[in-house]
């Protein structure tokens, strides 16, 4: 896919939803906070991030993502804007529950990419808002440095449609989904 401007991608750093093994979607009943470990993974990456001389911050709204955000932008002083279309994948009736209520209701990561949970959206509705969110900032941007802040799933989806990934190499790709606090640079 050509793009107008350079886009990385940073997960929010470790949180207490990863740690406690929960699903923390909007809205947030429960609020999934940066861990020490987490803050300190992303003061490292914000180092890089000012090398490289961002000039937009895009995040999710979530509270981790917010935090992350908060963190980046102190060190690189760059502008951080909101975007509820960064959110996490939206798991519907598993919203706040433990992972494994989400996963068990699938047979395999294959399912999850056309089957939705209840009141939820799968991989593929996901990978629509963030690629309609991506084609937003694009068209508004140019010849930017651009970093987005967001989740496993959504960023998983997101990578696959830049990279124009088909259904079996999005699969294939499923252990190498980024990790809390991991940053790439995608096109």
């Amino acid at each position: 896919m050509k793009l107008n401007n350079t886009y990385y991608i940073i997960r929010h750093g470790l949180s207490t939803s990863n740690i406690q093994s929960y699903l923390s979607a909007w809205p947030e009943k429960k609020i999934s906070r940066l861990t020490p470990e987490g803050k300190q993974t992303i003061k490292k990456a914000a180092q890089s991030f000012k090398k490289i001389g961002i000039n937009l911050i895009f995040s999710s709204d979530l509270y981790r993502t917010q935090q992350t955000a908060q963190i980046i932008s102190k060190i690189t002083k760059t502008k951080i804007i909101i975007d509820k279309g960064l959110r996490e994948l939206n798991p519907g009736i598993f919203n706040n529950t433990h992972n494994g209520d989400y996963t068990g209701h699938f047979k395999n990561n294959a399912e999850r990419l056309t089957k939705r949970p209840p009141q939820g959206e799968n991989l593929l509705d996901c990978q629509e808002r963030m690629a309609k969110t991506l084609k937003k900032i694009d068209k508004k941007y140019k010849n930017k440095n651009i970093l987005i802040i967001s989740h496993g799933n959504p960023l998983w989806m997101l990578e696959a449609f830049v990279k124009e990934w088909n259904r079996s190499k999005i699969l294939k790709e499923y252990e190498n989904r980024i990790i809390p606090g991991e940053w790439r640079k995608i096109n």
